[in-house]
């Protein structure tokens, strides 16, 4: 569970990736924690990040869906796409991230698709829907991401399998 498959990346943005030497796809999974959750990274560009978790394993002492599990699916997907629109010389760093909870989801997965209210250049604003597999909306999202400018500390903290030199 939480195994990365194959996210579909523009091409221009694996190449701007590249010129840093930095393996975007080999990079992109849902982090530690994501990945504990199993959360599946689908499609992402900073126009529309689409992500799948299981509801098995990340339920609350009632057997349904945890809504913190559902905000790490929301920030996931937000953080994704602020980092796209940011572009090779930002991080998005969570700011605000606010989750409405509309209705227990108890077995299956979820999917939330990120969307983007605001791209500016210093901050970045994502809707994310997290919908059942009937397509009922569970949880609505909006998070907000700090763009600032990379610098050498936050290089050196890309896991090896993200970058293209192994280091």
């Amino acid at each position: 569970m939480g195994e990365q498959q194959h996210v579909k990346f523009p091409q221009e943005v694996i190449d701007e990736y590249a010129t840093l030497g930095v393996d975007l796809p080999a990079l992109f999974s849902a982090g530690h924690l994501g990945n504990r959750m199993g959360v599946q990274i689908v499609e992402a560009s900073a126009e529309r990040v689409v992500g799948t978790m299981p509801v098995e394993g990340n339920t609350q002492p009632y057997g349904l869906l945890h809504g913190g599990a559902s905000a790490v699916l929301a920030e996931t997907l937000g953080s994704v796409g602020s980092m796209l629109h940011g572009g090779v010389s930002k991080i998005a760093v969570g700011v605000d991230l606010n989750c409405t909870h509309h209705r227990g989801v108890r077995s299956g997965l979820v999917t939330g698709v990120a969307t983007p209210v605001h791209r500016g250049r210093s901050t970045a604003t994502y809707e994310i829907v997290i919908s059942d597999e009937q397509g009922k909306r569970v949880c609505s999202a909006r998070l907000t991401c700090l763009l600032r400018d990379i610098d050498t500390k936050d290089a050196g903290n890309l896991p090896a399998a993200g970058r293209a030199d192994g280091a």
